[in-house]
């Protein structure tokens, strides 16, 4: 599946999607390896801003070249600035990234990466021309509380109690994976499958009634039951006008084989299944 399609398998042309108005800002990293991880996941998910603040690594070294496989580009381009408030300087708004959650100054607006960035990508308005931000701190420590005090949200990754301590490229794929599906859902898919209408429900209830009926799954008393039970789920189910088709044939195959095999104990059909079928 490409990168521009749905799990659907819809098609989002790029020129409908855009680019990720996200910004990844990432606070004293000591690897250089992290650093190329970073740039590949960001590649992954179509966004390119990258911030450095303060970094220890340097993102021209051979094993974060080496790490960002494709994504070099992104590591070229990344700014490195002296402080957080400069990475942020232009964006509306952003959101730290912290396994502590506790203390005064932390009491900002917090939750889990699915109930802070959808709202966070908001804050670029309908044109997509602002920028918000993701923080990031240094692998060993985190952000300090200074750091967080600058963001309007707090984002907690909710890993296990046992090992909750994330790779750093780790955290930064799975939020920049939330990001890029809040994005996708704002976007129209190309295509959207038609469901059956009531008419087409009734003609395949209809014609699959005749192929059971053919195959002696429907007989006796419980027959209506039955069938009323297979509408049902066929309507739980909402399918498609594909669906229909799909079911259509399956029934006429049924009711071939049963015309073209002589069964010693034949059973009688009634009707002409062509009538019923889409």
């Amino acid at each position: 599946m490409t990168s521009e399609e749905s799990a659907e398998g819809w098609e989002l042309p790029a020129q409908k999607l855009g680019p990720l108005p996200l910004r990844v800002v990432l606070v004293g990293t000591e690897y250089a390896g992290n650093l190329g991880s970073v740039a590949r996941v960001m590649r992954n998910m179509g966004t390119d801003d990258l911030v450095l603040v303060r970094p220890k690594a340097n993102p021209s070294d051979a094993q974060a070249l080496r790490m960002a496989v494709h994504a070099g580009e992104i590591l070229d381009k990344a700014r490195v600035v002296g402080t957080l408030s400069e990475a942020l300087a232009d964006c509306s708004e952003a959101a730290a990234t912290a396994a502590r959650i506790e203390g005064p100054i932390r009491q900002i607006k917090k939750g889990f990466p699915r109930d802070i960035i959808p709202g966070l990508l908001s804050a670029v308005g309908q044109k997509g021309d602002k920028k918000v931000a993701l923080v990031f701190g240094p692998e060993p420590s985190g952000l300090t509380t200074q750091d967080v005090a600058l963001c309007h949200h707090l984002i907690k990754i909710p890993s296990s109690l046992q090992y909750s301590s994330l790779n750093l490229a780790m955290a930064v794929g799975i939020c920049c994976y939330e990001a890029r599906m809040a994005w996708i859902a704002g976007v129209p898919r190309a295509r959207i499958e038609t469901e059956l209408d009531m008419r087409g429900q009734e003609l395949l209830h209809r014609h699959m009634r005749r192929a059971l009926e053919a195959v002696g799954y429907l007989f006796g008393d419980k027959q209506e039951n039955l069938m009323h039970g297979i509408s049902h789920l066929l309507g739980r189910l909402k399918p498609t006008k594909r669906d229909g088709g799909l079911l259509h044939g399956l029934a006429r195959q049924i009711l071939w084989y049963v015309r073209t095999h002589p069964n010693p104990d034949p059973v009688k059909l009634t009707g002409d299944d062509s009538a019923d079928a889409q």
